[in-house]
């Protein structure tokens, strides 16, 4: 079967596209013959068909890339994150899921019917279906300015600032999916576990080594940023054409050893 994931010709986005899972993302979808623009916070020369410096916590710096994005875009992959500290918890959101956000509503209007996005969550964002009545005030505001003031206004809701906005993420895909798929277009994440990415030491320097590798489950290992790439370029492939508003875990099993009991 020639080209079965269908990328051939498509235009997608990738954020992050310097290093780790935005890099591998990028490069993947470059070999499947896609016209890969990839826009990250440092500038990178990585044969990129377009690239565009962008600071997801500056609005006026995502217009500024979304004005010179050449449509139509047929997929966006929202791969940037913070980890947290060193970043404040307001600049880690704002990264994670408000700039995110305002990236991906911001090329909506030039998405063809059959488009695709997909967000980097994470699993440290489990459990966000509990929280859900505290996440929608947020996830449910007009923009990134609204979203911003929520998060100035509640600096205790967005605390340690990574956790939240992974939830914010996951409670954001399916509370804006459905009203996505009115204009064809599909908006998944997914939720990896412990990844060996340019962020890791700085999750270690936080949370410690040992809380890090309890999230790693029944794999025993840490992911690769290859292994996390390519079930995002599953999830925005025309093949995953009845799959929107879900969280794929791609944690090795972390979440259902954790739900049956199975982890010590």
């Amino acid at each position: 079967m020639e080209d079965p994931l269908q990328f051939q010709g498509k235009h997608v986005v990738v954020t992050g596209c310097a290093s780790g899972m935005g890099a591998e993302t990028a490069r993947i979808l470059g070999e499947l013959g896609a016209s890969v623009t990839g826009l990250d916070v440092r500038a990178v020369d990585a044969g990129f068909d377009a690239f565009h410096e962008v600071d997801l916590r500056v609005k006026a710096s995502i217009d500024a890339a979304v004005a010179v994005i050449d449509g139509p875009v047929d997929s966006i992959f929202s791969v940037a994150g913070l980890p947290g500290p060193p970043f404040s918890d307001l600049d880690t959101v704002l990264v994670n899921f408000v700039g995110a956000r305002h990236l991906i509503e911001s090329l909506v209007p030039r998405m063809p019917h059959g488009s695709s996005a997909v967000c980097v969550a994470s699993n440290a964002g489990l459990g966000w279906q509990q929280e859900i009545s505290d996440l929608l005030p947020v996830v449910s505001t007009a923009g990134f300015d609204e979203a911003k003031a929520w998060c100035e206004a509640n600096p205790d809701l967005i605390s340690s600032g990574y956790v939240p906005s992974k939830k914010l993420t996951n409670a954001w895909v399916a509370w804006r999916a459905a009203t996505l798929l009115d204009v064809g277009i599909r908006l998944n994440c997914t939720n990896p576990g412990p990844t060996d990415t340019a962020m890791m030491p700085a999750f270690e320097a936080f949370a410690g080594k040992d809380v890090i590798d309890a999230f790693v489950g029944p794999s025993k290992r840490r992911s690769t940023a290859e292994e996390q790439a390519w079930p995002l370029v599953f999830l925005n492939s025309p093949r995953s054409s009845y799959v929107a508003g879900e969280a794929l875990h791609t944690d090795a099993g972390f979440l259902g050893a954790m739900v049956t009991g199975q982890l010590g």
